[in-house]
């Protein structure tokens, strides 16, 4: 349903985008991530068909946003980052408003409005001014303007931005309950928020594609030092003692009753198993600890930056 092949984005000499390519396929949610000044919202604007490509084709629905931005539109609903509402109108009378711009045809505005309502949990608060909702009900309400069309994709711009931990729960499940129905592309800045939602992510950094693949396979593809907790029938703190000399073993500390170890690669673990087995000691725990999302963002966008910093400083 999106796919976008060789984009980049210049604005004058600066390049925010640098030939970025990846899709998303029918009915799946995926999740954009990158840090600050990344590229993440010029290519979501792209995408949207607020900003053309400079070079590179990016096709909604079949549509080339640039050769055909009408129709590509017409299948995508989109939310930016700073929605923009109207204080002063209801949320009933600004979707309304939404409804005529997204020329949706009158005898099926009714409709859609109420539809939008209700997928976004709004019903209660449809007479009310959208400048007295709260924080959380305003993205609500950016949502449904979005929903506005029963549009087949949506791109959605940090959706729980600014939001209380209360409130980002509500939208994570309302952008849950949504998968499968329609194609999702969104952006978010809280890591565990979209390992929770997203079935695949796209990892950009300095406007450039760094992965695009779901948390499992990213986790897999990463090379170098494995988390792994090991417990036995001893004291921790003697486990440790002795693990701590294994070879390949980085680190290693106590915590919650096990040993956590960062062993330098899979490798290790049989070797880490053979040591507590020469101590006649019984295994009651031997377990990899799955790489988190923070993790896999950490090693594929802040590492290789902090080795080029010290590249170029001259240190090791």
């Amino acid at each position: 349903m999106i796919e976008v092949c060789n984009l980049t984005k210049r604005f004058g000499d600066f390049i925010a985008v640098d030939d970025v390519s990846f899709s998303v396929g029918s009915g799946e949610c995926v999740g954009f991530l990158g840090p600050n000044g990344a590229g993440k919202t010029t290519t979501m604007r792209v995408i949207a068909g607020i900003f053309p490509p400079t070079t590179g084709v990016v096709r909604v629905g079949g549509h080339d946003v640039r050769r055909e931005p009408g129709a590509a539109r017409r299948v995508l609903g989109y939310f930016p980052e700073n929605a923009p509402f109207y204080p002063e109108m209801s949320v009933q009378g600004y979707l309304a408003f939404v409804a005529r711009a997204k020329r949706v045809a009158r005898a099926d505005r009714a409709t859609h409005i109420e539809k939008a309502l209700a997928e976004c949990g709004l019903r209660e608060v449809r007479h009310r001014l959208v400048g007295k909702l709260s924080k959380g009900y305003r993205q609500r309400v950016g949502l449904s303007q979005a929903l506005l069309g029963d549009p087949e994709v949506l791109v959605l711009d940090e959706p729980t931005s600014g939001l209380d931990p209360g409130q980002v729960s509500e939208i994570r499940e309302l952008v849950k309950s949504l998968r499968g129905q329609r194609t999702i592309v969104f952006s978010s800045h809280i890591l565990s928020e979209v390992s929770q939602v997203a079935q695949r992510v796209v990892i950009v950094d300095r406007g450039r594609l760094v992965a695009e693949d779901s948390l499992e396979g990213l986790s897999g593809r990463l090379a170098g030092a494995v988390p792994l907790w090991v417990r036995a029938d001893v004291a921790p703190e003697a486990l440790r003692a002795v693990l701590v000399g294994v070879a390949g073993v980085e680190r290693a500390e106590v915590s919650d009753g096990r040993v956590r170890l960062v062993v330098r690669d899979e490798g290790v673990v049989e070797a880490v198993s053979r040591a507590v087995a020469e101590q006649d000691w019984l295994i009651l725990e031997l377990r990899r600890e799955a790489l988190s999302l923070e993790d896999i963002f950490l090693r594929l966008v802040r590492e290789p930056a902090q080795r080029s910093a010290r590249a170029a400083e001259g240190t090791p």
